[in-house]
């Protein structure tokens, strides 16, 4: 008894992923047929939806809740030219040892 209680318990852990695989089949997928009156009133709507689109303003600011909390990032120096570089060697003071 105790054997098919096992083999019934694998039986439901391996095959429970293959059921979760399988497609979901919809027979029924855009339902019966729409009337034309239907179809002119879902035709307005779509037309009304795209012009409100329109008429919204691009958004010139950022939506950035956490911008006042970050600080700006470091803004960088302008490079000066360096100045022409000397070949003669330093020279050390006397009475003091170079390293």
């Amino acid at each position: 008894m105790k054997l098919f209680r096992m083999a019934a318990v694998m039986l439901a852990v391996l095959a429970g992923p293959a059921y979760a695989q399988m497609p979901n089949l919809n027979l029924l997928q855009e339902g019966p047929g729409k009337t034309p009156e239907e179809k002119a009133a879902e035709a307005e709507r779509e037309k009304a939806y795209k012009e409100t689109l329109k008429k919204i303003p691009d958004a010139k600011t950022s939506n950035d809740p956490w911008g006042g909390m970050r600080s700006d990032p470091p803004k960088q120096q302008p490079v000066a030219p360096k100045a022409a570089a000397t070949t003669a060697p330093k020279k050390t003071k006397a009475g003091t040892a170079a390293n």
